[in-house]
Order: C-alpha cells, then sequence, then structure tokens
C-alpha cells in the first residue's frame, strides 16, 4: 500500500462555541478522489478552507506527502496543493488561455511581493511560450473555447478553465470546492471527465460537492460530514446505503417519532 499524498489528522476549526471543523481525520493516496459530502453546514467548506491554509485550524495537522504543512495558503500551494473555489475566480473579461496562465507561475511565488511581481512581471518575459503552454493545459482538459471572454462562457465551462488552471500549478492534491454547482449536463461531463484523468495521473483529489449519487461515481472513499465531524469514511456505496447516511440527511427513527408525535 503506497503512503498518503495528504494526511488529515485531528483538524478542528471554531468560531465561537460553533465548532465548524471538529476532529477530522482522512488520507488521499495517489490517484485517490475523496468524495466530501454533508449538509449546507456540516463544514465542508471550512475543512477545504484549513487544510489550504486560507483559514487556519484551531489544532490538528495536515501533511503532503509526510511533510507538515502550516501558514498561509501560498506556502502550501508550493508544497504541491492547489484548489478552486465554490465561486469561479476568474477575470471575466479574459478568455481561457489568459485565465490558466497565472496558473503556469504559481507553484513558484516565495511571498506576498514575490506574487505581485509574477502577476506584472512574470508571464511577459515569455508571453508567447506562457500562452502556448497554457492552450496545451487548456487542451488536455477538454477546453475547447479559447477565444470568447470567460464571462461568455457557461458556468459548467468557466469552473473547468478553473480546475485547468489549478492544475497548471503542477500539484500533487486538487481541492475541489463544488465544482459542478450551476453546470449543466455538458458541464458536469467536462469536469467528471477532467476529475478522472487527474487521478489517472496518480494524483489525490478531494471533490466537496452536493450531488452524492455524482460523488459516488467519482470517488473512491466518501467522507460523510455532519456538524462538523465524520459521520462516515468508507466505499461510497456503503455510504449511500449506510444508517449515517439516512440519519444526516433525513433524521434518526427517534427524531422522526418525535415529529409524529408533534404532529398529532
Amino acid at each position: 500500500m503506497s503512503n498518503p499524498l495528504l494526511e488529515v489528522r485531528g483538524l478542528h476549526k471554531s468560531y465561537g462555541g460553533v465548532r465548524a471543523v471538529n476532529d477530522v481525520s482522512f488520507t488521499v493516496g495517489p490517484g485517490e478522489v475523496i468524495g466530501l459530502v454533508g449538509p449546507n453546514g456540516a463544514g465542508k467548506t471550512t475543512l477545504v478552507d484549513c487544510i489550504f491554509g486560507t483559514q487556519q485550524s484551531d489544532s490538528g495537522t495536515v501533511s503532503l506527502s509526510g511533510k507538515t504543512l502550516s501558514g498561509p495558503s501560498e506556502r502550501r500551494a508550493r508544497h504541491g496543493l492547489s484548489r478552486t473555489f465554490q465561486h469561479p475566480q476568474l477575470a471575466l473579461e479574459l478568455n481561457a488561455v489568459d485565465n490558466i496562465i497565472p496558473g503556469l507561475y504559481g507553484h513558484r511565488i516565495t511571498s506576498p511581493l514575490h506574487s505581485l511581481w509574477w502577476a506584472l512581471k512574470g508571464p511577459f518575459e515569455n508571453w508567447d511560450r506562457s500562452a502556448a503552454r497554457a492552450r496545451d493545459v487548456a487542451q488536455e482538459y477538454s477546453i475547447t473555447d479559447t477565444e470568447s471572454a470567460c464571462g461568455d462562457l457557461s458556468l459548467g465551462a468557466q469552473r473547468l478553465v478553473e480546475v485547468a488552471r489549478a492544475m497548471a500549478t503542477e500539484p500533487e492534491v486538487l481541492l475541489l470546492d463544488e465544482p459542478f454547482a450551476g453546470a449543466d449536463h455538458d458541464g458536469i461531463e467536462a469536469i467528471s471527465g477532467a476529475v478522472r484523468s487527474i487521478a489517472a495521473q496518480g494524483k489525490g483529489v478531494v471533490l466537496v460537492d452536493h450531488n452524492v449519487d455524482l460523488i459516488a461515481e467519482l470517488a473512491t472513499t466518501v467522507v460523510l460530514l455532519n456538524f462538523g465531524g465524520v459521520a462516515f469514511n468508507g466505499p461510497p456505496r456503503e455510504c449511500l446505503s449506510s444508517d449515517a447516511m439516512r440519519e444526516v440527511y433525513f433524521g434518526s427513527e427517534d427524531e422522526e417519532g418525535a415529529r409524529d408525535a408533534r404532529g398529532r
């Protein structure tokens, strides 16, 4: 059994008295897709934020290829993490190629000042080469429209551009936060194909979404969150039929009985 690429151990994050992430642990191995599911408010996005360093956890550890990660997101990105967001973070007036180009330099950033330098100068040192590489990345992830402004693309197509830009950083593990939200059928198929391709390269993927059936098709393991904690961690089909899944989404028999009694 190969060593995990990503190891999350005992992660906690609270806001006042609210435990948004409560003792969460899981691993992601090469070629594995971990599906993070759970109802609204279960802590999925907060967990991804804490893994990537967008927010700092109160306790627990995040390790990548055996190295414990700490500090802000740009530092963790240099070690091989990348992510997308619930809402696409694109320059909508630019086309797909122009939006992918910053990803080619993201893993080289060493400080906020360096980030500004790369944004203003880095790509222009050899723009033609950067654009050619970005077009190759777009083609790799089946982005067919590289001329239109991203603001004119469907939401699914925009999300696919974000996936391509994240992969342009050459990460070991990719965190995808609701990449299917708002996507039409074609967008879902394209993003699903990208997830499978990324896993086939031996990369690790953490996939957050509300579409449990879609997660079950793509994931090798499902982690079900509820009230910030892990309610289930195991094979997708077992998760779908588990008591934990029924309780999280439909309530326990005791709760149903109480609701029936109140109804009477």
